[in-house]
């Protein structure tokens, strides 16, 4: 495949690893770093049980511990694996590695994601964009989300008019307010984001643990499930709601919802885990500059049929699955890793106040080259 000028579109390869652990998405994006010109091959390759308990226990670790290493080279040899396969037909002209988040604290130690980028783009002789996530935290942003500039981008390429909400359930909930019509994305009323609360983690922190399994397939045991309303009244009672967004969190940052699930029998336990998540997204709406005119969902939580009944009976607007919109609700969080990795070779903002409180737009990343070279 032909390489285009460096003014114009090029194929990126953005690469994701979530909280949830379940493995690493991979998917091609064609853009400039301003609009989407297309959308490649999507990818994906699980953790094994060994990976994924040795990346659980390495949750919460900073730089320096020694469980951070192990877990770090299977970041790395899973990344480089994937990526090496999908680049065999298409070529990019950069990979947008995000790394796995391990801890989350912006106003305290600051933000780690395990991964080098530089061993990366040595491995697979490619330009690697990495660190995506401490410029933002230096300049006093809270380093998340960092998909909002992708969104409205995607809400400009389905042809959206009217302003919208993506709603991304991962281990952790984030929400993004568009306005379309408003460019560019760091205007300050084309964009809000924020996270929203816990979405998947719980759910599957008590699957694991109660009938060891990743997750709850389709949300199949909370279906079955009631909610206990007073757990998440008192849920809604945590100091995280009031504070005004931008505003993130750390995967395990509510783990009193773990304890006061416990004498919940299973599927109360992840009904009632599912609708906290459903009532953190709608409290976060309050939020938002106007009422969106639809909340459409990304992500693995929008395959949890329990999490879907529970934010259309919480939310005052319409919810609806990304892909009805013809995106891939599965692969946005990578693709939004494409898209920003040729935003930060283009000295494009990836960040800004309303999206992460940074004091100014701000491009995050470092660029690696095989060679050794990069910024």
């Amino acid at each position: 495949m032909k390489r285009t000028h460096k003014n114009g579109p090029v194929w990126a390869l953005g690469m994701m690893s979530g909280t949830s652990l379940d493995g690493v998405d991979g998917a091609f994006v064609k853009t400039d770093g301003t609009a989407i010109a297309a959308f490649g091959p999507c990818g994906f390759q699980p953790y094994s049980d060994e990976q994924r308990a040795r990346l659980r226990a390495a949750l919460g670790c900073w730089h320096g511990d020694p469980k951070v290493a192990p877990a770090a080279d299977i970041v790395e040899e899973v990344h480089a694996g994937l990526a090496a396969r999908m680049m065999t037909d298409q070529p990019p002209a950069y990979l947008g590695f995000h790394g796995q988040t391990f801890a989350h604290d912006p106003r305290g130690r600051g933000t780690h994601q395990a991964g080098d980028g530089q061993l990366l783009a040595e491995a697979l002789q490619t330009p690697v964009v990495w660190d995506f996530r401490s410029a933002d935290v230096e300049m006093g942003g809270e380093g998340a989300p960092l998909a909002p500039f992708f969104h409205h981008a995607c809400a400009r390429f389905i042809g959206a008019k009217a302003p919208l909400a993506v709603l991304n359930l991962g281990g952790v909930g984030n929400i993004t307010w568009v306005d379309p019509g408003i460019e560019p994305p760091e205007d300050p009323a084309a964009c809000l984001a924020f996270d929203t609360g816990p979405a998947n983690a719980p759910v599957n922190d008590l699957m694991q643990a109660r009938r060891g399994v990743a997750l709850d397939e389709g949300g199949a045991l909370a279906l079955t499930g009631t909610a206990d309303e007073k757990i998440v009244e008192d849920f809604l009672s945590h100091a995280y709601f009031l504070r005004i967004p931008p505003k993130s969190l750390d995967r395990d940052q509510f783990p009193d919802l773990t304890t006061a699930v416990a004498d919940l029998g299973d599927a109360d336990a992840a009904r009632t885990l599912v609708a906290c998540a459903a009532a953190a997204v709608a409290r976060g709406m309050e939020h938002c500059p106007s009422p969106p005119s639809r909340v459409l969902v990304t992500g693995g939580g929008r395959h949890n049929a329990a999490m879907m009944e529970e934010l259309r009976a919480r939310l005052s607007v319409p919810v609806e699955d990304i892909d009805d919109t013809g995106l891939n609700g599965d692969m946005l969080e990578a693709q939004a890793f494409a898209y920003l990795a040729v935003r930060v070779a283009r000295g494009l903002p990836t960040s800004s106040p309303t999206t992460t409180g940074v004091a100014a737009a701000v491009g995050g990343g470092v660029v690696s080259k095989p060679d050794g070279g990069g910024r």
